[in-house]
Order: structure tokens, then sequence, then C-alpha cells
């Protein structure tokens, strides 16, 4: 669930190491992680990459093995090869591979018909050219694919102490997208925790979430806010959903 900044540590091969503990806290956000993959199972295609896949927490959920191939692309060594582990324990699907790598050192030839970030953009510094290096490996008709915290307001301790470099609105992760892509979707997820987070910022001040606040949000305010976004038309949220598609 997340992707690599220069807020990183970064080894002597030239790899990234990640510092935080935003995949610990967030792993048993069920709730969550069925619904913001359910509103992009169906733009997925058949041979997928998915950046800074860490621990494989998203990738459980959205790769079913019905897709032909399925690269997640990680920095960082020590997840890569958590990952390793997963697929060769059968807790991910046989097609996962992995790269100990960045988009940016795959080979320039290689494509995919559909990228995905989820919950990574936030962590890379220059989003504009990591959104142009992932239109160069897609295919035509690809699509990218990203989920991302929202708006600037709710930026905290927290955000800044996981290697976030900024919290995204419709209108700026717009802006990333080069002109070689078509947008097809841009709206918001989890109105409730939007409710909840804004409450935090200005009554509670808690700079990390404790696990019982994890699981009250996962298990209460997301099926509401499955009710509530719709209700809204997706106009507000906790976070932020953009598909493009390659022209």
């Amino acid at each position: 669930m997340r992707g690599f900044s220069t807020k990183d540590k970064k080894t002597a091969g030239g790899s990234f190491a990640y510092v935080g503990n935003e995949l610990d806290i967030f792993a048993a956000a069920h709730n969550w992680k069925l619904y913001w993959s359910s509103q992009i199972r169906h733009f997925i295609g058949r041979n997928v990459a998915e950046v800074g896949a860490g621990i494989g927490g998203s990738t459980a959920y959205i790769c079913d093995g019905s897709q032909e191939r399925w690269v997640c692309v990680e920095p960082d060594p020590y997840l890569a090869s958590l990952l390793h582990s997963k697929v060769a324990e059968k807790q991910l699907p046989s097609i996962v591979t992995v790269r100990n790598s960045t988009l940016s050192r795959l080979p320039s030839t290689e494509t995919f018909d559909t990228i995905l970030y989820i919950d990574v953009l936030e962590h890379i510094e220059d989003d504009t050219a990591e959104a142009q290096q992932a239109t160069e490996h897609l295919a035509a008709g690809g699509r990218l694919i990203v989920v991302a915290p929202a708006y600037p307001a709710l930026f905290t301790a927290f955000d800044r102490a996981i290697g976030h470099y900024r919290r995204y609105t419709s209108g700026s992760l717009k802006l990333l997208a080069p002109d070689t892509l078509k947008p097809l979707r841009c709206h918001y997820l989890d109105s409730a925790g939007l409710i909840a987070s804004l409450g935090n910022k200005l009554l509670l001040h808690a700079t990390v979430p404790t696990q019982d606040q994890i699981r009250l949000w996962d298990q209460f305010l997301v099926p509401t806010s499955r009710i509530l976004d719709r209700l809204f038309l997706h106009a507000i949220g906790k976070s932020i959903l953009g598909v493009w598609e390659r022209k």
C-alpha cells in the first residue's frame, strides 16, 4: 500500500527501505479494502503492474487469479522478500511475480494494460513525473488507477511520519494526468471517514490512530460510507479514486 520517497532510507544497492508503520496499522481494514476494490475491479485488465505493493495487503483483494500476469513492483527489499514468501506459500495467487524495483527501472518495452497505485502516489515526491512514467508503460487502451488520501486540510503529523508528501483534491489529481490519458473516473470515497477525520483534527488532535480507532472506522464508518457516498454522489470523502485510459 505504499511506494517510495526521498524520506525512505536508501540502501547501498540503490534500493529503498521502508520507514513508518502505515502497512501494519491498516492491515486489518477489511471492509475498507473490500469497498475501494469493488470500485476499481471492473477497470482492471489481464496484464497488471501494482506499484508499491508493500506486503501484498491490496494485492490479496484485487488479484483473484483470473488475470494473466500480475507484477508487484516494490522498491523496498525487505517488503519484496515478504511478497516472494507470500507467493511461495500460496497466500497470493501463483500469477503474481515480484520485482524489487521501481517502475522507472523496468525495461521501456515492458507495458501493461493496468497500472495501480493504491495509497502510493502520495509517497512519491515528483508525482507528476511518476504519472508520466506510468503512462509510458501503459499499452494503448491501458488504464492507470490511483487511490490516494484526500484533502490537504486533513494533512497531519501522521501523514508526515509515514512519508506522505501531500493529500489530493479532485482538481490536483486530475492535473497529474498527461494529455495522452483520457479521464474515466475521479471521485471521493469514505464520506463518513472524512467527518471522523475532521473531528480528530479539530478536537482530538491524535497523531497516530489506535487499533481500536481503525477497528471502529472499518467496522462502522466504512459500511456507512457505502450508503452516504451514493447519496452525496461521491462529492466528498477521506480518499479519492482516479481512473484514466491511454488514448
